[in-house]
């Protein structure tokens, strides 16, 4: 039988949108350029395709406005156009972006990063995130003369490359040889660690994770990591991709007070430009360079590693964030939405089953079933409702561009939301609000 909820939510159409979709899959393997963009994640048919963006808002093909969250996979963290990001930009556009030989910005970048993230010594510029992350892993095996690389298991994505994408559901097309080279430890337990430090005793290069998630790391976890590493003679890495600058300007390693050998930033480092950076210690990171005695490690080497307007885009992000106390309004911001979205859950009669999770700079949320297990199909009901109000929310990730209205409208369309997914959960069954296929985990073995 066709609820009234049900109706409407179908009346919410993206025509526009679903047609720019399927050419895009006519010519772009999995319809976007990142599987955690593509229309999978989103209840079926209702996937925007993207117009334009401005502060904490987007607008669809279709003409849909939308306040934002998780704004390019949490590298938007001004807001999208910012006029100071902008004005940079522009700038080093008008003079040039690429040269045969290190332009002036590439020191002055330099100079700015070291500046803002003490705990770091030398610092390499690249594009993306998996580029930095597999550099940091090449130089712990070339300095330790170790092959196997242990990352934290809790973690979801550290690179591209056939160390970590071998060890995830999808691993197809990578050598077996290759993946039984990375191990896995779990995150928050020193004594696991510890032990498989001792299994595989004088083999492993390096401990890589993000310092922190969505919950913060148990009292002595990462000074522990750092004296383990020690012991064991390898490398720590924190990959800093999500923390930098959202838990601090100089990410966790600032906050937590722990220095790793190497780490890794990016996201939000450009406000959506594309720069990623691998920073740390000079011996280390010297081995890629020409001022040692030792064998060479090819380190990284791009092209546009350092194109002055990224670059310049990464100085004006850090200005902002300095002058401007960014992070400290991420987190404002972030309390308020989860206090206001908690509020409206409880008062709907879901408290128990829309959980927001995480620190208030990089909330979650968890859509769980009338046994309290996680759902896609109570997800997708939950996204239909937040797209048919004008919220764009595969996460609750702020940016510092959003308003209190901004927070006020979302709170209210999961209000709304969640009175939704109290029926379905009374019915025991979301498929008639679903309205369509769930959506999928991106790491999956079959489409």
């Amino acid at each position: 039988m066709e609820t009234e909820e049900a109706r409407e939510a179908a009346e919410f159409t993206l025509p526009r949108s679903r047609l720019a979709n399927e050419r895009l899959h006519a010519m772009v393997p999995g319809g976007a350029h990142t599987y955690a963009k593509g229309d999978d994640q989103y209840p079926e048919d209702l996937a925007p395709v993207i117009s334009h963006g401005r502060g904490a808002h987007v607008w669809d093909v279709d003409g849909n406005r939308y306040v934002e969250y998780g704004s390019g996979l949490r590298s938007v963290s001004l807001g999208h156009a910012h006029p100071r990001v902008l004005d940079a930009v522009r700038r080093e556009l008008g003079r040039g972006s690429n040269f045969v030989r290190p332009s002036v910005v590439e020191v002055e970048a330099a100079e700015r990063f070291l500046a803002t993230v003490p705990t770091a010594e030398m610092v390499k510029f690249a594009k993306n995130g998996s580029d930095v992350t597999t550099a940091a892993v090449r130089l712990a095996r070339a300095v330790t003369g170790r092959a196997r690389v242990a990352i934290c298991g809790d973690h979801p994505f550290y690179s591209v490359d056939d160390w970590f994408i071998g060890t995830t559901p999808m691993p197809a097309g990578v050598p077996a040889a290759t993946t039984d080279l990375t191990v896995a430890f779990p995150y928050g337990d020193l004594t696991a660690t510890e032990d498989l430090l001792t299994r595989y005793r004088g083999e492993v290069a390096c401990l890589i994770l993000e310092p922190a998630t969505h919950s913060e790391p148990p009292p002595g976890y990462l000074a522990g990591l750092r004296e383990l590493a020690d012991r064991h003679g390898c490398l720590l890495v924190f990959d800093e991709m999500i923390t930098g600058f959202r838990w601090s300007e100089a990410g966790a390693q600032g906050l937590y007070g722990v220095v790793p050998d190497l780490s890794t930033f990016g996201k939000a480092l450009g406000n959506g430009c594309a720069v990623s950076a691998l920073a740390g210690r000079r011996d280390v990171m010297e081995r890629g360079g020409l001022r040692h005695s030792g064998e060479r490690v090819f380190l990284l080497s791009t092209t546009h590693g350092a194109e002055t307007h990224s670059l310049a885009a990464a100085m004006a992000v850090q200005t902002t964030y300095a002058e401007e106390g960014v992070t400290a309004r991420l987190h404002a911001l972030g309390e308020r939405l989860a206090a206001g979205v908690r509020e409206a859950a409880a008062g709907m009669g879901v408290g128990e089953h829309v959980v927001v999770r995480g620190r208030a700079s990089n909330l979650v949320f968890a859509t769980l079933d009338e046994h309290g297990r996680p759902s896609q199909e109570y997800r997708t009901l939950f996204l239909r409702r937040l797209l048919a109000g004008g919220v764009l929310a595969p996460s609750f990730v702020v940016s510092s561009a959003l308003t209190d209205a901004d927070i006020d409208h979302t709170v209210d369309v999961v209000a709304q939301a969640c009175g939704v997914y109290r029926k379905a959960l009374d019915a025991g069954d979301p498929a008639p609000w679903a309205a369509g296929r769930p959506v999928k985990p991106v790491f999956r073995r079959y489409v």
